[in-house]
């Protein structure tokens, strides 16, 4: 047992010292802190103007804009630039009722759902939306595809 405890000092001891030397360099930083996805995208009046995009692509789209029928778009506008901001890690804070209330006795379909996402991929194409950016969006909205799908 001491030997294994002698052999392990001097590599604990040499990985001590490259950490040390590396943190106290001047001259070497780490990484700086990768942006939030808000901050990529460009922040508010750039999801401002992807909102307003996809809400025109929703009100073409005949496999949805019935759904829309009734609806307050400025609201509608609203609550999804909050959310959508929120939702990237931004400043603002959604108010709008939970997605699966939202929804209830609306009787959305899976093709629905993706017929709203094609929309809104069209807006992000449109302002040219890096892939990266994109991708990590798109995977925060779809996690609220079971509060909205079959309700």
């Amino acid at each position: 047992m001491k030997s294994t405890v002698l052999r392990m000092a001097p590599v604990l001891s040499l990985a001590a010292l490259l950490t040390a030397s590396l943190t106290g360099c001047g001259g070497m930083q780490s990484a700086p802190p990768q942006k939030s996805l808000y901050d990529r995208l460009g922040g508010k009046p750039a999801i401002q103007a992807v909102v307003d995009d996809f809400i025109g692509n929703v009100a073409a789209d005949k496999r949805i804009n019935g759904f829309f029928a009734s609806t307050n778009i400025p609201r509608l506008n609203s609550m999804l630039v909050n959310q959508i901001c929120e939702a990237t890690g931004g400043p603002c804070k959604y108010t709008g009722r939970d997605m699966k209330s939202a929804h209830t006795g609306m009787g959305l379909t899976e093709a629905h759902f993706n017929a709203l996402v094609e929309d809104l991929v069209k807006s992000l194409n449109k302002f040219n939306v890096p892939e990266k950016e994109k991708n990590e969006l798109l995977t925060a909205l779809a996690s609220m595809k079971g509060d909205i799908v079959g309700r």
